[in-house]
């Protein structure tokens, strides 16, 4: 039973650092597809309203080319993309 007990409070105590520290899994987002909902729950520093800027730029630009053109949208700098280039995809 304390073995149980150690080996949960070390999965939990991962977890935790994990959250706090931003090195939580995201999954991987479609820059091109996904809705402002996903962009925001998904992507670090992107909240609501970004995400929804992301999705009107997309509609009315046509799709993005690369994820540097992620830039191009109002509110999104080189350091948020940076920070999810590993789970961003066109």
């Amino acid at each position: 039973m304390k073995m149980i007990k150690a080996v949960l409070l070390s999965f939990l105590m991962t977890v935790v650092i994990q959250l706090s520290t931003g090195l939580a899994y995201a999954g991987e987002v479609s820059i091109n597809n996904a809705d402002a909902s996903t962009l925001a729950a998904e992507l670090t520093g992107i909240g609501k309203k970004k995400a929804e800027a992301i999705v009107e730029y997309r509609k009315l630009n046509g799709k993005f080319l690369s994820i540097n053109d992620l830039q191009k949208v109002k509110g999104i700098s080189v350091k948020t993309i940076d920070k999810n280039k590993e789970n961003l995809t066109l």
